[in-house]
């Protein structure tokens, strides 16, 4: 099969005068016109393209590529609007077109703007959409917690920047964890810091080792989040203190401190440890 929107790779069946025609196991065909025929390219070579529809509707493939495809998202610049919608640069010859039903704010010529490729299966057209939200999801997570994720920035929130993970779902990166400067579009790595009630996505930008963490010192983690980032207890604290607030041995606790000390995770002061 020939996917519209994806990379294929081919094979060279033909030369011809408007190009190459190209054609997968299956018998189906596909034009690769002369501005894109390389002067290496010979009958029976496998060659990578990028399928999409020309300006007069015709499947066809090119060697450019774009600067986003089919499932993904990326940051597109508007180059025309016109009364059906908005016109986006993605380094092809055709725009790719986001219908005004599409756009989550009214889109301008020159503006730039976070969107999704999608495949519209009543016209086999690629089209764009800033309305993303709704090609995400996290009712089924892959993801789990302390896990280093994929993010794009997607628009910023009253508690900070909320993110795009791994693709598949919404997480947020709150005020407080945000140590340098963001900007929507932007491709950087996380790390999944908790799992909140409705599989909400609590992500922080430091690399933080928790995957290797013993499991006493997670825990130790989480009550700290959950306090302020501050507990009153340390190696001098009774041994019913400790199981009180943390469900632990008081050798346990002394173990798990030291190992998120030397992690540089927490420092300990003399009123308890804090979380760094």
């Amino acid at each position: 099969m020939i996917n519209i929107g994806e990379f294929n790779t081919l094979e060279i069946l033909r030369d011809t005068e408007p190009g190459m025609f190209l054609g997968d196991e299956e018998g189906n065909e596909v034009l690769l016109p002369n501005r894109y025929v390389e002067d290496v390219f010979k009958v029976g070579d496998d060659v990578e393209v990028f399928i999409y529809l020309d300006n007069n509707e015709r499947m066809v493939a090119v060697t450019d590529e774009p600067y986003i495809t089919k499932g993904e998202f990326a940051v597109l610049r508007c180059n025309a609007v016109n009364d059906f919608g908005a016109f986006l640069d993605w380094g092809m010859v055709k725009e790719l077109f986001c219908p005004f039903k599409e756009q989550a704010f009214p889109m301008k010529k020159g503006g730039w703007y976070l969107v999704h490729c999608y495949l519209d299966e009543k016209s086999e057209r690629l089209v764009a959409t800033s309305k993303t939200n709704r090609f995400l999801s996290n009712e089924q997570l892959t993801v789990s917690e302390f896990e280093e994720v994929d993010l794009i920035v997607s628009h910023p929130s009253d508690f900070g920047m909320n993110v795009i993970v791994n693709n598949k779902h919404t997480g947020l990166i709150f005020k407080d964890n945000i140590f340098q400067e963001l900007s929507i579009g932007d491709h950087i790595k996380g790390i999944v810091k908790k799992i909140r009630p409705g599989n909400k996505l609590d992500i922080t930008l430091g690399q933080i080792g928790y995957r290797n963490i013993e499991p006493n010192a997670k825990k130790i983690l989480e009550v700290l989040e959950d306090n302020s980032g501050f507990l009153p207890l340390h190696d001098k604290s009774s041994p019913e203190a400790i199981k009180e607030t943390l469900e632990m041995s008081k050798k346990n606790f002394k173990k798990a401190i030291g190992t998120l000390y030397k992690q540089k995770q927490i420092t300990i002061e003399n009123e308890g440890i804090r979380l760094v």
